[in-house]
């Protein structure tokens, strides 16, 4: 035999032990073996180079160091889910989900929502060639490297894959091995980690490969994304991805009915203390992809996934003091800070009151012995007071009727839960805030610039808006504290990089109140360059899908100040894109201006997705149920009965693909 030969056939014999020891359970060799296995292929990779394998098993015990982890678009979006806490909030989520669908049946695939670091792996050809961080579901982290040392990421696929795909999951890591690596940090010493969750998301962050495989990680599979899959329906995505050697939890069940997916939930409310690993809840997701593509997207969520989050843990403390936050906008926010208390894995110091009634709902006060809990266990919350335990002489909480920040009057219009600080260029918060949004990962995303120098250069009197930025020079920055050269540099090339960002970015970064990144899009798409919506009025503002009039006279208060003008002015002239770029107007036209489209079925020329861009580029708007404000109905194959019904019901004219292209 060769030695090409015998490499090969070593790899392919770990890999097939790797396979059946991670994934199915089941070793066939003792951790002797193939630890000895492992090293005579480690000394043949080494004598003979040339052979060398990005899929080879050796990869797994890491070596490589990653200095700074290359941040990249996720090619398909990873969305969050939206939650709910009742059956009756699954039960609203159905009759939406049947609104879109019509009569048909809707089974429902239940899986346990494992709480872990979110990853999606790229496949191409059957190797791994990718692992990103979710990020913030645009973009995320490559921390490939890291990925490859663990073991249930299959490093090359077996059976019928696709040729290209990403598949979703989350990176955990086990109790007990959380429980051994904390007695090991004890021993040597060191501070124990505080919980599971954040230890692992930590560890795909390490610059030393070889420190991540020491880490017992595991990564749990969940969902697939891509084109032309040929996979019908999620419970198939489970069965099939485990095939494919992907470790895919088998606790998960098809339900036809939401009291079926009640008692898969209930099950497991009090079974979970028994997996291995932590978990928060059940995903929900419409079985069907052809009725998962035909409810498509929120701008947060997918419609045909919902997650049932287990009642959160709750505890008691002490509500020491309450103080206030002034954000960017203005709005006060409250803070209950607490006698520290272990919540969920982690020390909590802090609360949110959210606003006046909040505090006046509970009768909130200082010195009282508050119930917190995670909401959605993440962020704290103030659930309840424990009056057994007031003291006779508290008192009332007086809601604060100044700004703490800069002393302004606080104003609190009709209809609005929060106070605000009306001094909005003369508030060291807001002044801040509005730079530190505008400097933002998902806005003006500027390299080497933080919201601590951002608060810092503001103390030092050099920026006063964001437009400052873009004077600042390196003679300015070196003095000041922890700001080498190299750093002033970056910064410096951060700020003139940033003038390349697209126009709907730039939007969302002026911080324009109620303008999020959605509303930003739907504004640069309808209105193309900065002066046509300066000089739109609020009541043809209203007319762009989404904008209502709260937001339309938020737009036309924020264009018709003097100083956001100056601004917007310095701005342009430093270079900032403030219209749509040549790439972004090619293909796109007026011709469905005012026109609604429900797009329904499979299509054989362009996909759901393309066909649904084809309406968007044309200034159409795209419905997700069929009503009387509806234009058109195009048409696919398999389509539902009573999408049909309901548009000749409703005179709703119904289309097919053809006819559609044709229109265009």
């Amino acid at each position: 035999m060769d030695i090409k030969q015998k490499i090969e056939e070593l790899r392919k014999a770990l890999q097939e032990h790797n396979y059946n020891y991670y994934v199915l359970d089941s070793a066939t060799i003792s951790d002797f073996e193939f630890d000895m296995k492992l090293k005579e292929l480690q000394e043949l990779e080494a004598k003979y180079p040339e052979f060398y394998d990005a899929t080879s098993p050796t990869l797994r015990v890491g070596g490589m160091v990653t200095k700074n982890f290359e941040t990249l678009v996720h090619e398909h979006r990873m969305y969050s889910l939206d939650n709910s806490y009742s059956k009756e909030d699954l039960e609203d989520w159905e009759k939406r989900i049947q609104k879109i669908l019509g009569d048909v049946t809707v089974e429902f695939t239940c899986e346990l929502k494992y709480d872990g670091a979110s990853i999606s792996l790229t496949y191409e050809d059957g190797k791994l060639v990718r692992g990103l961080t979710r990020g913030d579901g645009f973009q995320g982290d490559d921390v490939t490297n890291n990925i490859k040392t663990i073991k249930t990421v299959p490093l090359q696929l077996r059976g019928d894959y696709p040729s290209k795909f990403d598949i979703r999951g989350e990176i955990v890591l086990p109790f007990e091995a959380f429980e051994k690596m904390n007695l090991e940090r004890i021993e040597n010493g060191e501070e124990p980690y505080m919980n599971p969750r954040n230890t692992a998301a930590g560890s795909l962050k390490l610059q030393d490969s070889a420190l991540v495989a020491e880490r017992p990680l595991e990564c749990l599979l969940y969902s697939v994304v891509g084109t032309n899959l040929g996979l019908s329906s999620q419970y198939q995505v489970l069965e099939k991805t485990r095939s494919w050697g992907f470790k895919v939890p088998t606790v998960a069940k098809l339900c036809k009915t939401t009291d079926e997916v009640m008692e898969f939930v209930d099950y497991w409310d009090i079974h979970r203390h028994e997996l291995p690993y932590e978990t928060d809840g059940v995903v929900v997701k419409v079985n069907s992809i052809q009725q998962q593509e035909e409810l498509g997207y929120t701008s947060k969520a997918p419609r045909w996934a919902m997650a049932y989050k287990f009642k959160a843990e709750q505890v008691s403390t002490v509500l020491e003091e309450i103080t206030y936050q002034v954000g960017r906008t203005g709005a006060i926010t409250p803070v209950a800070n607490l006698t520290p208390i272990l919540l969920a894995g982690t020390t909590v110091k802090r609360a949110s009151l959210h606003n006046a009634d909040q505090i006046e709902k509970f009768d909130i006060r200082v010195g009282d012995t508050v119930f917190v809990e995670k909401g959605g266990e993440i962020i704290p919350k103030i659930v309840g007071v424990d009056l057994t335990k007031r003291s006779e002489n508290s008192l009332p909480t007086q809601y604060i009727d100044h700004c703490p920040e800069c002393h302004a009057p606080l104003v609190r219009t009709e209809g609005d839960a929060k106070h605000y600080c009306p001094n909005e260029y003369g508030c060291p918060p807001q002044i801040t805030g509005r730079i530190q949004h505008f400097i933002s990962r998902k806005a003006m995303d500027i390299e080497g610039l933080g919201g601590e120098t951002v608060e810092l250069l503001f103390k030092e009197g050099l920026i006063e808006n964001y437009a400052d930025l873009y004077t600042l020079t390196k003679e300015q920055l070196l003095p000041l504290e922890r700001m080498a050269e190299k750093s002033a540099e970056n910064l410096i090339n951060g700020v003139a990089a940033s003038v390349n960002i697209p126009f709907e970015r730039v939007l969302f970064a002026l911080g324009i109140r109620f303008v999020g990144e959605t509303v930003a899009k739907k504004l640069a798409k309808a209105y193309k360059n900065i002066e046509a919506l300066m000089v739109a009025s609020v009541e043809e503002l209203i007319t762009v899908d989404e904008i209502g009039q709260r937001i339309a006279e938020s737009v036309v208060g924020f264009f018709g100040n003097e100083k956001n003008l100056e601004i917007l002015k310095r701005l342009r002239a430093y270079g900032v894109q403030f219209e749509l770029s040549a790439d972004k107007l090619l293909n796109q036209t007026e011709l469905f201006k005012g026109k609604t489209f429900v797009v329904s079925g499979v299509f054989e020329k362009v996909s759901r997705d393309e066909l649904k861009k084809m309406i968007e580029d044309n200034g159409g708007k795209v419905g997700s149920s069929i009503s009387s404000k509806t234009s058109f109905l195009v048409a696919g194959d398999k389509m539902g009965p009573s999408k049909r019904t309901k548009a000749e019901s409703t005179g709703v004219p119904i289309i097919s693909e053809e006819d559609f292209l044709e229109m265009l």
